[in-house]
Order: C-alpha cells, then sequence, then structure tokens
C-alpha cells in the first residue's frame, strides 16, 4: 500500500481535519529537537505545538502537489523561534561556557561515544554561532540540525537557492575562523557537518 504524501494529507485535511494528524506524527518529533536545540525545552514544546497550530489554520495555502511539508513545518517554526531569539542566545552561551549540550543529554540523542569529541567541539562551535548574524544562523541551523536540503532551506526561509548558498558559506567562513582563533581541531564528522559541500 502506498503512503500518503504530505500534501495529499494536507489537501484531504480540508475535508476531513482529523488527516492532519497524521502530518504531525510525522513530523513533531523533528519539529521539537530542532526547536529544543535553539531555545529551552519549555520553549520548544510551547513553539512546536504552536508550529502546528498555525500550519493547520494555514493549511489551505499549502501546495498539495508537494511530497513533503517540512520545508513549510520548519519555516514556521524558526519564524517562531526568532522571537525567542535572547532565549537562543542564552542558551548557544550557557553551552559554550559549561561544554554540556542539555539538549542531546536530555533527549538521549548524543551517543555516548561521541559526547567526549562534543564536549570539546561543542561549546566552541556554540560560542561561534552565537556570534553568528540570525539569518545565516537560521540557514545553518536548518541544514544542520533540521537536515534540509539546501532547497528545502530555500523553501524553509522562503529565499533563492543561491541566497541559501551564500548565508552557509559566510557561516561556514565564520566557524573556521573562530575555530582558527580558539586553536580548536575538529574530528572528522564535525569538520563534515561545519564544512560540508554544497549540494
Amino acid at each position: 500500500m502506498v503512503e500518503s504524501t504530505d500534501g495529499e494529507l494536507i489537501g484531504a485535511s480540508l475535508e476531513d481535519s482529523a488527516l492532519f494528524g497524521v502530518v504531525f506524527d510525522r513530523h513533531f518529533a523533528a519539529i521539537h529537537r530542532y526547536l529544543a536545540r535553539r531555545v529551552s525545552k519549555e520553549v520548544a514544546d510551547d513553539l512546536a505545538a504552536e508550529t502546528f497550530l498555525i500550519a493547520f489554520r494555514r493549511r489551505e495555502s499549502f501546495e498539495s502537489t508537494c511530497d513533503t511539508a517540512r520545508p513549510w513545518l520548519f519555516g514556521i517554526a524558526t519564524n517562531l523561534a526568532r522571537g525567542h531569539c535572547r532565549s537562543e542566545l542564552r542558551m548557544l552561551k550557557a553551552y559554550a561556557r559549561s561544554g554540556v549540550d542539555p539538549v542531546a543529554v536530555e533527549h538521549g540523542y548524543q551517543a555516548a561515544e561521541d559526547r567526549a569529541d562534543a564536549s570539546a567541539a561543542g561549546p566552541v562551535l556554540a560560542s561561534a554561532l552565537a556570534a553568528l548574524n540570525r539569518r545565516d544562523r537560521d540557514a545553518l541551523l536548518l541544514y544542520v540540525w533540521g537536515e534540509l536540503s539546501y532547497t528545502e532551506v530555500a523553501a524553509a526561509l522562503a529565499i533563492p537557492v543561491g541566497t541559501v548558498r551564500s548565508r552557509l558559506a559566510r557561516a561556514r567562513t565564520h566557524l573556521r575562523e573562530h575555530l582558527l582563533r580558539t586553536g580548536q581541531v575538529l574530528d572528522d564528522a564535525t569538520a563534515t557537518h561545519a564544512e560540508a559541500s554544497d549540494e
């Protein structure tokens, strides 16, 4: 049996609103995890719920030919997170000071063997992220934490793909310079994430 696409479900939810619940089930965990990395868990709980409430209210505007609602949902979530920029910066600075990623520990998605590497590189990266301008940070975090493609980041932020490339290039340059200034050397996996080549 072929599974319905998000677009088909959202379109059908205009007649049967319960079908939107399938889209919620598919994407809520990823949206919540992304938000929890950007703001506190308590705020993420509210913003994740609000993301889907806004999506539900705006579902008539969603293009039903789209297979996935991920970029659309991440775009809504990113817009909501912008209203909590101070909270995000506090979290990044606290991570930079303490070396403990509270979200990774709380949700258990950082493997135990990776924690040693992350405890060294993570605080430096958090400090560098806090120093990025908001637009570049949004693009980078959608790409890395949201695991969106360049095209999906462009759709989420309603900007051209070329602008995504420019913002990611600036963010990578900033991260490299920050790491060089601090003398931090990244392991191969972290370096690949921080300096992933264009798609």
